[in-house]
């Protein structure tokens, strides 16, 4: 199957806007003393500095040396158009015009060649990961210096006062408690009970701990009971 073909209007206004500038360029050079191919040559000559400064500058992006070459080439292009539109007497060309006509093959073979031979960065490797593990920094630990043990200090002799003898006096007992009546009948059955299950007569402090009463009072019971 054929492709069907498709006018774009850019490509339509690119070949109108190629052509005519073709024919201005040729007109110019013509007009400057360039007959036969050789007028022919120059518009191909300034056409194809102009691609190739465009296709470097995409290629290498900001570059510099593309930029001023596709300058050159453009205000070339325009000049020719500018001075082929009634500006310029064709019929009698300055000797200055004449001379950068003459001049241009040489110009435009070595930004050609310049843009063709022009280095292109290369993108950095990335970085390989470094494998190996990293050596373990080394702590050096101060010990400190021992210091020389001093002889343990003999302890002094220590001397007891002399005390005087203390005779203890005999000790009197206290005089027993006044215990109530209905107390101690209830410490009775107390004891009477505590005996039943013990066999063994009840003391004081169990006394003390079943009443819930003071100490000289358990005791002053303690001895009613015995």
């Amino acid at each position: 199957m054929f492709r069907t073909l498709r006018l774009d209007a850019v490509l339509i206004q690119a070949v109108i806007a190629g052509a005519l500038s073709f024919a201005h360029l040729h007109d110019l050079a013509a007009a400057a003393g360039q007959d036969g191919w050789k007028a022919w040559a120059y518009p191909v000559s300034v056409d194809l500095l102009l691609v190739a400064a465009w296709r470097r500058m995409r290629k290498d992006g900001g570059n510099r040396d593309a930029w001023l070459w596709f300058a050159i080439a453009l205000i070339a292009s325009l000049g020719a158009n500018v001075a082929t539109a009634g500006l310029l007497d064709m019929n009698d060309v300055p000797d200055w015009l004449r001379i950068l006509v003459a001049g241009w093959p040489a110009l435009a073979f070595l930004g050609g060649t310049l843009l063709a031979h022009a280095h292109t960065p290369e993108p950095e490797p990335a970085a390989e990961p470094d494998l190996e593990p990293a050596a373990p920094d080394l702590v050096v630990e101060r010990v400190p210096d021992p210091s020389p043990e001093l002889p343990p200090a003999e302890p002094a002799a220590q001397e007891t006062p002399s005390t005087p003898e203390v005779t203890p006096e005999p000790v009197t007992p206290a005089p027993a408690a006044s215990v109530p009546p209905a107390l101690l009948d209830h410490a009775r059955k107390i004891a009477d009970a505590h005996h039943a299950q013990t066999g063994a007569p009840i003391d004081a402090a169990t006394l003390r701990a079943r009443l819930g009463i003071p100490a000289p009072l358990a005791d002053s019971i303690a001895l009613q009971l015995a």
